[in-house]
């Protein structure tokens, strides 16, 4: 195994461990075919309304390996969004994602911390980002690409363990009983959907139709 994807494996194993630790689990859905094998596993908590992982696993087929994760805090909670999405062939990191993304409240104490956390990080590749991710994205994304070993990757990898490890530890801290984030929570799952690459990369993959609307609409970015 290359030592980018036995590194995302950790990470991968250390988010479903925090977040069994943490929450319930609500949906666990696999999807095998001879192609690939897909996984989506949703989590709630007393902290954070919905927790989801989706991992493809197509090293030996297509040798690319990804995962997704988003965190969305309760409708009461001013919270922001958690993102960390990665797609990586056995040498490279295609494109890495991470934020904390504003409900409504970006002088949040977690976004500035996430700022804080990031402002001196340097990346060799920087993506531009489309108009739909300019609408719900901080100031304070990463989005990189072509990363294969060395700081670039420590930084991920490190990035993956720490920040999930705080923002699990403070969401929840901020919930109110005059907040309802429920219109700012589906603003944010509606741009998401917008976005072209994830079904086209599922088809790509070796997803059906079917399957892919059920990853996108039920487990990645279901709106309230």
């Amino acid at each position: 195994m290359s030592e980018i994807w036995s590194k995302l494996i950790d990470i991968e194993n250390h988010y479903n461990n925090k977040f069994t630790e943490t929450g319930k689990l609500s949906l666990d859905y696999d999807f095998i075919n001879e192609s690939s094998k897909w996984t989506s596993r949703n989590w709630t908590s007393n902290n954070y309304r919905l927790a989801n992982i989706v991992t493809a696993d197509v090293r030996e087929t297509k040798g690319v390996w990804m995962m997704h994760c988003c965190i969305f805090p309760h409708i009461n909670d001013p919270s922001p969004i958690f993102g960390y999405d990665i797609v990586a062939g056995k040498n490279k990191i295609t494109g890495f994602f991470h934020d904390f993304s504003s409900t409504g409240f970006p002088l949040h104490p977690l976004i500035e911390w996430f700022g804080k956390e990031t402002k001196n990080l340097e990346w060799k590749k920087t993506r531009e980002l489309p108009d739909w991710a300019k609408r719900i994205f901080s100031p304070h994304i990463i989005a990189a690409s072509n990363v294969s070993e060395g700081l670039e990757l420590n930084q991920i990898i490190d990035m993956g363990i720490n920040n999930l490890d705080h923002y699990i530890n403070c969401v929840g801290e901020t919930k109110t009983t005059y907040i309802d984030n429920t219109g700012m929570q589906n603003i944010y799952c509606e741009n998401q959907k917008l976005n072209p690459h994830n079904p086209r990369v599922m088809t790509n993959l070796g997803l059906d139709e079917e399957q892919i609307s059920i990853f996108i609409e039920k487990c990645m970015f279901p709106e309230i």
